[in-house]
């Protein structure tokens, strides 16, 4: 293959779930009629470079001319209820269920030993901040169910709850060692409408 062709296709490898194959064809596709693809994504891709950016407040996606984002702003949204997720996207996953209307909080991690992930690399304490001054009366953790994403509510519950604040967890719906941005938007409606006190 030649060298920018080839180029492409390991870029595109990439990215979360598209494999050498994919990759591949996606490269094909957009090098066969540039004036059409190429060209579009090349400026899509130079416009979310240049404008997209995390909210200083959720930290959830906004652009450079909106911050805090309309999440955080907006007037039909219960201050009152937080939800913590892992990543900006966990956000987007949530809002096409309809099912919750508080305000949100990435945490743009979770602890992970393995990956010297400490609560120090993660949005914690400015999570914790929020909580102390934000009138915040109860904290939904959508965080994945795998062992880090375990280890993480059991670390943010037990400094939430040493604050007055309840604290709920995702109930039924997400399937073992999955996380938030792979479920589709029935499941996470039901799970954030079930959801539990932390144990």
């Amino acid at each position: 293959m030649i060298g920018p062709l080839d180029n492409l296709v390991r870029s595109l490898a990439r990215l979360p779930g598209l494999g050498r194959r994919s990759a591949e064809r996606a490269a094909l596709a957009l090098v066969r009629r540039p004036e059409h693809l190429l060209d579009e994504l090349s400026a899509a891709l130079a416009a979310a470079r240049e404008r997209v950016r995390c909210c200083d407040v959720c930290g959830g996606f906004t652009t450079t001319d909106v911050n805090p984002c309309p999440l955080c702003t907006g007037s039909g949204r219960d201050p009152e209820i937080l939800c913590v997720v892992e990543e900006p996207g966990d956000i987007l996953a949530i809002e096409r269920s309809g099912g919750f209307r508080g305000r949100y909080h990435a945490l743009l991690g979770k602890l992970s030993p393995a990956r010297m992930t400490g609560p120090a690399e993660l949005r914690i304490q400015a999570l914790l901040d929020r909580v102390q001054t934000g009138g915040v009366r109860e904290v939904v953790l959508a965080l994945s169910t795998d062992l880090d994403g375990d280890t993480t509510a059991g670390y943010l519950a037990e400094r939430l709850r040493a604050r007055g604040v309840r604290v709920t967890r995702l109930a039924f719906g997400l399937p073992a060692d999955s996380g938030v941005g792979y479920s589709d938007p029935l499941t996470l409606k039901r799970a954030l409408g079930g959801r539990q006190e932390v144990a």
